[in-house]
């Protein structure tokens, strides 16, 4: 399989619902709303910013 921007995409977007629904479904004090509103954004955030960082750590490593 080849790893482009489509299938990175996907596969974080697949990632970040299925920690949401375990979020959702966890017995925690915390509401499906603010799951909703603030956890998954920065789940988000967050995996964009390593996808870009590994993407770049690996344009280097393979100079």
């Amino acid at each position: 399989m080849e790893w482009n921007l489509a299938t990175t995409v996907v596969a974080l977007v697949v990632l970040v619902a299925a920690g949401a629904g375990a979020l959702i479904a966890a017995p925690i004090p915390m509401t499906a709303a603010t799951i909703l509103m603030m956890v998954v954004p920065s789940m988000l955030v967050f995996g964009g910013l390593s996808a870009l960082i590994g993407a770049k750590h690996g344009e280097w490593r393979a100079r």
